[in-house]
């Protein structure tokens, strides 16, 4: 029945492209000035929105969302196969794009929110030692070995690239997977969220190494040393000085008003201004995204007004017996120490979906066709997979394949790396769409296989 019900649903979207095809052909679109631009990007956020939703469909068969979402992209993106082209222009619009990267630094944001330095302090040991190995072996795997095998004859900086490429990890695919199951707390997703962090420090590290090497012909290690630094000081710095500051901040701003859109406006600047200083010390802004929600905590806006609806319940229950009362003010005050999630997730609502779909949109399916490519891309995704699924030994007795599978997706980290080595000449077409399977077969392997081996260990915490 669930089948019929997908297959009536995909029929009836492509029914609708059809449609939007006929009377919305690319080249029209294409065309026009501003207003017809803003016109257009209305249409295709609506479109983009509304597949998410749809995507949502996998949730009935025990599968996280985000499945959906990076499925429903690939299906738009590649409707041209059918000759359907109105949607080609999204993939390269540059609000969209935005938008998709504003979404993933919420997303990240709201993981922050949820998780909590003491947790991830628990286990920060363990998650170093995850993410060096996570890196190192997929590395030495890609460069010296798997590299010139399956791909022979390529020059020295070619191979590096392709280690460089294998030591990704996109913390946003696993971090919501986890959030969409309600596990952010079980000790393995604060090892993947520890050591994707670190793993996202290093491999940026690694990627400037070598971009560097290609470019010069040489290795700066005052450079390399410089990355470093700016890194660690970054994290240092956003979790001892942030949680010194907020509170202080957080009064300053309560002094010009105590509402509800004040506390929303103060958090999420705090969100955008961690990411763009993180941008600014050659880090991802997810990164910076990431540390700002570890940093804010709810005592930080006790000098705030409670919600609205807190406030009527509360006096609404004032007449009421003692039990009662005390049940209600129980869950009212369960709600406030949540409260900065619940104001956030409308936003999150709207942005993230934007971050998996246009993820999935780039997935191009007609490098599917060429058989020697593909088996040379399933070669390189065996060795991804072992080099992450390796790393996770290092977390611990009862997380070690939860670890490791949490940090396999490459997503769109992997993508910049590939799109790096591209731009500079490195990496040829060829060996491109070669390491995009790759990081297609990661990205969409993992939520399913994450989410049984979550409810696996949720049924038999042994």
């Amino acid at each position: 029945m669930r089948v019929r019900h997908a297959i009536r649903y995909a029929a009836a979207g492509l029914l609708v492209c059809a449609l939007l095809d006929l009377f919305l052909p690319s080249a029209a679109l294409a065309a026009g000035g501003a207003a017809e631009h803003s016109a257009r990007l209305f249409l295709w956020i609506a479109v983009i929105l509304l597949a998410a939703r749809v995507g949502s469909l996998v949730d009935r068969i025990g599968q996280p969302m985000v499945l959906g979402e990076l499925l429903m992209g690939i299906v738009l993106g590649n409707l041209v196969i059918f000759g359907l082209d109105w949607l080609e222009p999204v993939k390269s619009d540059e609000v969209v794009l935005f938008l998709a990267e504003l979404g993933v630094v919420i997303l990240l944001f709201q993981i922050g929110l949820e998780s909590s330095v003491q947790s991830m302090m628990k286990v920060g040991m363990r998650a170093l030692s995850v993410a060096v190995i996570g890196v190192v072996v997929p590395f030495a795997l890609g460069t010296w070995i798997v590299g010139p095998w399956l791909m022979p004859g390529l020059s020295f900086n070619a191979y590096l690239f392709l280690g460089a490429t294998l030591t990704a990890t996109s913390v946003g695919i696993t971090g919501r997977v986890f959030q969409d199951l309600g596990r952010l707390q079980m000790p393995a997703a604060q090892i993947v969220l520890g050591a994707a962090v670190i793993d996202d420090v290093l491999g940026l590290v690694i990627l400037a190494v070598i971009s560097a090497i290609v470019s010069t012909g040489s290795l700066d290690a005052a450079s390399v040393g410089i990355i470093l630094v700016k890194a660690f000081a970054f994290l240092a710095g956003a979790l001892l000085l942030g949680q010194a500051l907020a509170p202080r901040i957080s009064r300053l701003f309560a002094a010009i008003h105590t509402g509800v859109g004040m506390k929303f406006t103060l958090v999420i600047a705090t969100c955008l201004i961690f990411a763009f200083i993180a941008q600014q010390m050659d880090l991802a802004p997810i990164v910076g995204a990431f540390a700002a929600g570890l940093v804010l905590d709810e005592v930080h806006f006790r000098n705030y007004e409670r919600p609205e609806f807190e406030r009527e319940i509360a006096a609404a229950v004032e007449s009421a017996d003692l039990s009662v009362r005390g049940r209600i003010d129980g869950v009212l005050e369960k709600y406030n120490d949540k409260h900065m999630e619940h104001l956030i997730q409308p936003l999150g609502l709207f942005l993230v979906p934007f971050f998996f779909v246009m993820t999935g949109m780039q997935v191009r399916l007609d490098l599917l066709t060429d058989p020697h490519a593909v088996a040379i891309a399933l070669g390189l995704t065996a060795v991804a997979v072992a080099g992450k699924v390796v790393a996770g030994l290092a977390a611990g007795k009862g997380n070690g394949w939860l670890v490791g599978w949490g940090m396999v997706p490459r997503g769109e980290v992997g993508l910049i790396f590939a799109a790096v080595g591209k731009g500079l000449g490195v990496v040829s077409d060829a060996e491109f769409s070669i390491i995009v399977i790759m990081v297609i077969l990661t990205t969409l392997m993992t939520p399913p296989i994450l989410s049984f081996l979550i409810k696996r260990s949720a049924k038999d915490p042994a």
